[in-house]
């Protein structure tokens, strides 16, 4: 036991084709056949560098026409002497802007102040991540959700009710989300 390889010797070269139907091969084909020293295992090696190298080809690409993009981009945004509006607001988007052009001209301390003070209120109306955590019933519903997959350590599937709870209360929160946004 243990004693005979377990692969034929490596003198064992010749494939021998038996057939129960006479098959036509030509001699040169069979012959050819024979002498190739092609295996699967090199065919598959080869296949797998060919991909290797078409997907290192394609990623380099894109990388190039990324970077082309985000550098023809980046000059843009910096040649650009007026900021790209967010939103189209018509004619009082308008009157802001030839608004915001008068405040750029006159830098003093007063303007300066009440600009920062915009920006704060504007930041402060974004702080949703803030709420989010706050949010006393998401909070509830998410406490429950892990006491629940803790005690039923083995059977996650038990938690079913306590993670529909949870779901309902991050759809509610969504909707205040939205409805803050779009208002």
């Amino acid at each position: 036991m243990g004693q005979g390889s377990s692969k034929p010797a490596p003198s064992a070269t010749q494939h021998v084709f038996t057939s129960e139907t006479p098959v036509r091969f030509s001699q040169d084909l069979i012959d050819a056949l024979q002498a190739s020293p092609e295996t699967d295992s090199t065919r598959t090696k080869d296949f797998e560098l060919l991909i290797q190298n078409r997907v290192h080809a394609e990623l380099s690409r894109l990388s190039e026409s990324t970077s082309s993009s985000l550098a023809a981009l980046e000059e843009q945004i910096s040649s650009s002497p007026e900021p790209i509006p967010q939103s189209g607001g018509g004619a009082d988007h308008a009157a802001r802007l030839k608004a915001e052009k008068g405040e750029l001209q006159d830098l003093g301390r007063e303007s300066v102040q009440r600009e920062i003070e915009r920006l704060k209120k504007n930041l402060g109306r974004r702080k949703v991540r803030e709420e989010v955590v706050r949010d006393e019933g998401v909070e509830n519903a998410r406490g429950k959700v892990l006491a629940c997959l803790r005690t039923n350590d083995r059977k996650p599937l038990n938690c079913y009710e306590e993670v529909e709870a949870f779901r309902r209360e991050v759809a509610r929160l969504e909707k205040v989300f939205l409805g803050r946004v779009l208002d």
